[in-house]
């Protein structure tokens, strides 16, 4: 499924085809949490369809200052 999402930190739009099926955001809408109404996805995917930040967004802006 196509999801598209706002990156909640660059406000940057991004598409993504997640292996999700409406059945799976249908239980995450009506109050599922998002890993058990996801359990396939990666935990780069589900940030994604719940913030619309990146795994490399993260790297950048919120990462280790070491």
């Amino acid at each position: 499924m196509l999801i598209r999402r706002t990156s909640l930190i660059s406000g940057i739009t991004r598409e993504w085809n997640l292996p999700i099926t409406e059945e799976q955001v249908k239980r995450y809408e009506n109050g599922t949490l998002l890993q058990d109404a996801f359990p396939n996805l990666s935990k780069e995917e589900r940030e994604f369809f719940k913030t619309g930040i990146t795994s490399q967004e993260w790297d950048k802006h919120l990462g280790d200052d070491e």
